[in-house]
């Protein structure tokens, strides 16, 4: 065997198990889609975008999966999901894990799991004296409502300098910014509220995995390799042989390497559409259980944008800063939380910078933008818009399958997501999120996308490999071994067998860390 172990993906699942396997000596490779982003996309005409049917040619920042009344958001790099995410690192609720789940997992077993993953990420709060706009609004929204008791800032995987305020002149330069080396001896910088967070921090002061989990792993001999698209995954004896290809000069180079276990960890869509091309296109995989593709779940993502009076600032500070929390299932028996959703603004100086690449070769356009730059600096009208975001669990019974469509490397992925089951939450947490906008003097504005066509959009999939007890149940054990092959193991949001109503990064994390100690053990 070439590997002791490979680990297909560098995202929450994959960076945890490849840090713990290569701590326990053994010999770890890493191989990711994307790019080793050491330059973020800035300028008009850099990477943005990953498309699928042509990662050669197209192998950007952010991959955009449009389905049939659902798209999904995933982010494509080393460092995965957490290239994208807003930062928040929540434990799942117990009740979370009440049912649906195999019997082993529960929150008691996964608390020292979750404890790891907030030492390593370095979690907290914004300092209280930091708070944005929009956190000092969701407070008195809560207060609103009468439902005080249920605001709490959210944890953030983010670091903050406790001298930094907006009242410093330019508090959000990036010259404020306090550079230091961090444990695993990345350099990074401190937050100054810019609310670049899903677009990649400027001044690195979002602890994504490529700053702490990743170089850990790296510093104890694991093999990191950008731009390798696995393809299959063969059985041999003894392990197994993972092919791929890889990414170069617009070309896709075959190759494989062989290791005794793999983790596969590509994310929900990607873990999943790759298992289905292994049981139903190579047939490398055919003992694999009936449930793969079946109970995927958006997590109930919603987002309520409101007009209101006073100021809220959507753009600056980290993206997501709290909740208010009905977790408890008290709002008819529905479990959801809202959160305060910030959003990027597209016309920052840093999209439009002078030294654009784009905007040299195009004059027109550079007048254009920059009158539209001019108008928006001096009319802000963004800072009126409170966009009520929040997570609630669904129904829980999308499907994922190799579709009619038929691409160059075989059927596309298709998703089959209904809104019946899931109907019963969303319209909760939709309600709450005009509750809260009407008590604090604001217009709602519910999106026609879901009021007219019951369209939605996710950061947060999840599903497709779930766990189970046995293999009529789910696809992989309460370890992430995929039932029928040993060495095989799942480990990423695509193991979740229901929606957790909460962002699930650290429970991916959690569950990652579980698996990686069994493995490290065995």
């Amino acid at each position: 065997m070439d590997f002791d172990a490979i680990v297909i993906g560098s995202g929450f699942g994959g960076a945890v198990t490849a840090c713990r396997l290569a701590e326990a000596n053994q010999r770890v490779l890493v191989l990711e889609r994307g790019r080793r982003w050491t330059r973020y996309p800035r300028d008009l005409q850099d990477a943005w975008l990953w498309d699928q049917r042509r990662p050669q040619q197209r192998n950007g920042w952010m991959d955009m999966r449009l389905f049939p009344n659902m798209s999904v958001v995933q982010g494509a790099g080393v460092g995965g999901g957490s290239l994208i995410y807003a930062n928040i690192s929540a434990a799942a609720p117990a009740r979370a894990f009440d049912s649906g789940w195999p019997r082993e997992i529960n929150h008691r077993e996964l608390a020292p799991y979750y404890e790891k993953v907030c030492q390593v990420m370095k979690v907290r709060s914004v300092p209280e004296a930091q708070w944005p706009a929009r956190t000092k609004f969701m407070k008195r929204a809560a207060q609103a409502i009468g439902e005080s008791g249920r605001f709490r800032p959210l944890e953030l995987a983010v670091s903050f300098d406790e001298a930094w305020s907006y009242d410093r002149p330019d508090c959000h330069d990036y010259s404020q910014t306090r550079r230091f080396i961090n444990e695993e001896g990345v350099e990074q910088g401190t937050c100054v509220h810019c609310g670049l967070c899903d677009l990649g921090c400027p001044v690195r002061a979002k602890n994504t995995l490529d700053t702490n989990y990743i170089p850990r792993a790296e510093r104890h001999g694991a093999e990191v390799r950008e731009l390798h698209m696995v393809t299959n995954i063969e059985p041999l004896i003894g392990g197994y042989r993972v092919s791929f290809d890889r990414l170069e000069a617009g070309k896709r180079l075959p190759g494989s390497y062989s290791a005794r276990r793999i983790v596969l960890a590509a994310g929900s869509l990607g873990s999943t559409e790759l298992l289905l091309r292994c049981k139903q296109q190579t047939k490398s995989l055919p003992l694999l259980s009936s449930r793969l593709g079946k109970g995927w779940s958006s997590n109930g993502d919603f987002l309520t944008p409101s007009i209101h009076a006073e100021r809220v600032s959507p753009t600056l500070g980290p993206t997501i800063t709290s909740a208010i929390d009905f977790l408890d299932g008290s709002q008819g028996g529905q479990t959801f939380w809202v959160q305060d959703g910030g959003f990027f603004d597209l016309m920052a100086p840093v999209m439009l910078r002078k030294k654009s690449k784009f905007l040299a070769k195009h004059a027109n356009a550079k007048l254009l933008l920059g009158a539209i730059q001019l108008f928006i600096g001096k009319r802000d009208p963004l800072k009126h818009v409170m966009p009520w975001f929040g997570q609630a669990v669904d129904g829980s019974d999308g499907e994922l399958s190799l579709g009619r469509r038929v691409g160059p490397f075989g059927g596309e992925l298709d998703l089959r997501w209904e809104i019946e089951k899931s109907l019963p939450a969303m319209n909760a947490l939709i309600s709450t999120h005009v509750k809260l906008a009407r008590a604090t003097h604001g217009t709602p504005l519910v999106t026609p996308t879901w009021s007219i066509f019951k369209d939605l959009i996710t950061p947060h999939p999840l599903g497709g490999c779930g766990m189970g007890d046995t293999v009529e149940q789910g696809v992989v054990d309460h370890l992430g071994q995929v039932f029928r092959y040993p060495g095989l193991y799942v480990a990423d949001g695509a193991i979740f067998p229901k929606a957790i109503g909460v962002n699930p990064s650290r429970t991916i994390a959690a569950l990652a860390e579980r698996i990686g100690d069994h493995m490290a053990r065995a």
